[in-house]
């Protein structure tokens, strides 16, 4: 699938197709983050810390992990 890039200011714009935004369900206004990988340019749909820890439920949160004694000035 192809698009056109465009001016915008000072800045460059790109439209996304109505299919690959509905996909991975951005809409107008959806927070994205913007990346280069191998010469790519990554569009990744983003996540607020909040919406990630209202998928946390008693049947998939982790337990506590035991890495060793105290070291130092810790305190627990």
């Amino acid at each position: 699938m192809q698009s056109h890039v465009t001016k915008w200011g000072n800045s460059l714009g790109l439209r996304i197709p109505r299919v690959l935004a509905d996909k991975i369900g951005i809409h107008a206004g959806t927070s994205v983050d913007v990346s280069l990988q191998d010469h790519r340019i990554v569009i990744s749909k983003s996540y607020s810390l909040e919406s990630l820890l209202d998928q946390v439920s008693p049947d998939n949160i982790h337990k506590e992990v035991q890495i060793g004694p105290s070291r130092g000035k810790e305190s627990w």
